[in-house]
């Protein structure tokens, strides 16, 4: 095993310390990432979505066909519960126009691609997990602008059609690109695909990087409100998920990816929207920087908590 070898698979294996480092890092040194432009968050996330294109397969849209129901269940989660536990939040915590802006665009955005490594690692329904990601990716375009527009369009100017434009250029036209490149050059990505993790998680942490040092300042002035906000949503999201999963009668594995796919939004995403679309809000990056740290922290332990679930139910199926 080579050196880059050794790397990479020691920062996919510890994202969550990778990204806790580097957002430290940001705070007590912000000279560490103010030089790099805010502009770079946008195709910063491009190479994350290309990345995810390049993993996707015909195959891994199956699911969408054949089990329509528990996709659907998951879907109306992700774009039901995770926006309007984001707008009641902002309203329990009286949070300021510019972090309830940025809370309600985390909570309007599809899952994100981590969620996937989260299933894997939680022993859960990684087909069904994919194909919700894909399925909430595609269906963003629309439904995010339109739901913050609906959330947050009383308190501040939504440019509902900018964001559609950006999240088609930003996050469809990677994926699409991804897609293609994986169809026409299958033998030479099969090569690169086992470093998409890393790549993703330097990118993922570049971004969070960049957004914490142009507002450290802020950041520290309101890390308790926001943390707050940002702990409950993804909890209760983890939470509601499985239990939207459990009412309909889904299995274990199943109820585990429907649970960590609502749980957990494309927070890099939410971080682009609100750099491009509320740069007269600079605190509206934050909370989506914040969600990046915590989901992948809290991703992990839920992780863990799956997996020994499964494992007991399995031991105890074996001595039956």
């Amino acid at each position: 095993m080579t050196l880059i070898e050794k790397i990479s698979g020691w920062i996919s294996a510890n994202i969550t310390l990778v990204v806790v480092a580097v957002t430290a890092l940001a705070l007590i040194w912000p000279a560490s990432f103010l030089w790099i432009p805010t502009g770079t968050i946008t195709p910063l996330l491009g190479i994350v979505m290309f990345g995810m294109g390049l993993t996707l397969r015909p195959s891994d849209f199956v699911p969408v066909f054949k089990r329509p129901k528990e996709i659907l269940i998951g879907e109306l989660a992700q774009f039901i519960v995770m926006p309007s536990l984001a707008w009641i939040l902002c309203h329990l915590l009286n949070l300021p126009p510019e972090l309830a802006v940025g809370v309600i665009l985390v909570g309007c955005c599809p899952g994100g691609t981590a969620s996937n490594i989260m299933c894997y690692l939680a022993k859960g329904d990684v087909a069904l997990s994919v194909a919700m990601t894909a399925v909430s990716t595609i269906l963003a375009p629309v439904l995010t602008p339109a739901l913050v527009w609906l959330l947050a369009g009383e308190s501040i100017d939504v440019n509902v059609w900018g964001m559609f434009r950006s999240i088609i250029q930003v996050v469809i036209l990677p994926i699409v690109l991804g897609f293609a490149v994986q169809h026409f050059f299958e033998k030479a990505t099969r090569r690169i695909v086992p470093a998409l993790p890393t790549v993703s998680t330097l990118a993922v942490a570049a971004i969070i990087g960049i957004v914490v040092s142009h507002n450290a300042a802020g950041i520290l002035g309101c890390s308790l409100l926001v943390g707050a906000a940002v702990i409950l949503h993804n909890v209760c999201g983890l939470g509601i998920g499985y239990l939207f999963a459990t009412l309909s009668g889904m299995n274990r594995p199943k109820r585990t990816a429907v649970s960590i796919e609502v749980g957990m939004q494309n927070s890099g995403l939410a971080t682009s929207l609100a750099a491009t679309h509320f740069a007269m809000y600079p605190l509206a990056t934050v909370p989506g920087a914040m969600f990046s740290v915590w989901h992948n922290f809290s991703g992990s332990i839920a992780a863990a908590w799956f997996r020994r679930r499964a494992e007991k139910s399995n031991d105890k199926t074996s001595q039956a």
